[in-house]
C-alpha cells in the first residue's frame, strides 16, 4: 500500500506538514509494509495552459507520484475559510488530462482529510471547500472520519507539534484510511 499525502502549506515547518508527518509515522506502526510519502511539489508552476503541453517536469513528477498512489491524504491549513490557492494551482495541474490516453491522475483515488490551523475552528471549512473539488474530480472521499485541529499554536513547543489530546483521533483516522484503500 503506498499512500501520498499533500502538505497543503508549502511553509517549511508548516503545522500541516508536521501533522502529515504524525500520520507517517502513524501509518509506519499500523501497517509496515506501507509506504507513506510526503509530495515535493514546492516546485510546481502556476498553472497556464501555455505550457500545459508537454508538462512542465515538476508536473510530470508530481503525477506520477499521485498516479502510483493507492491513496491520497490532504493536510489543508484553512486561510480565509478556504484551503490555499497553491494548492488550488497543484489539483488545476493534476485534474488535467495527462495525454489522449490518460486522463486525469485522481480519478478515482481514495483520498483521506485532514488540517490543523491557528483559529479555533480548526479547517473544518476549508476542509468541505477541498470535498467539493476532489468529490467533483471524481475522488473517492472517505468523509468520516475527518480530522480538524483548532487551536494549532498552542500545540506547538520549541518548533515542535504535539498533537496531545488530538492524537487518537489522528490514529483513529489513519487506521480507517487504511482499511479506506483496501
Amino acid at each position: 500500500m503506498h499512500i501520498v499525502a499533500i502538505a497543503g502549506s508549502l511553509r517549511t515547518g508548516s503545522l500541516n506538514r508536521q501533522l502529515a508527518e504524525e500520520a507517517q509515522r502513524i501509518v509506519a506502526e499500523l501497517e509496515p509494509d506501507a509506504r507513506f510519502t510526503i509530495l515535493d511539489w514546492s516546485d510546481v508552476p502556476i498553472f497556464n495552459q501555455d505550457i500545459e503541453h508537454p508538462a512542465p517536469e515538476a508536473v510530470a513528477r508530481v503525477r506520477a507520484e499521485v498516479l502510483a498512489a493507492d491513496g491520497v491524504w490532504f493536510f489543508t491549513p484553512e486561510y480565509n475559510h478556504f484551503f490555499p490557492g497553491p494548492l488550488k494551482n497543484l489539483l488545476d495541474w493534476l485534474s488535467r488530462p495527462v495525454g489522449p490516453k490518460q486522463g486525469q491522475v485522481l480519478d478515482s483515488k481514495p483520498a483521506a482529510v485532514s488540517g490543523i490551523s491557528a483559529g479555533g475552528t480548526g479547517t473544518a471549512v476549508a476542509q468541505d471547500h477541498l470535498v467539493t473539488l476532489i468529490s467533483f474530480l471524481n475522488m473517492r472521499v472517505m468523509n468520516k472520519p475527518r480530522l480538524t485541529v483548532p487551536n494549532g499554536f498552542t500545540k506547538v513547543h520549541d518548533g515542535v507539534l504535539e498533537l496531545g489530546d488530538s492524537l487518537p483521533y489522528l490514529e483513529r483516522q489513519a487506521q480507517a484510511f487504511i482499511e479506506f484503500i483496501r
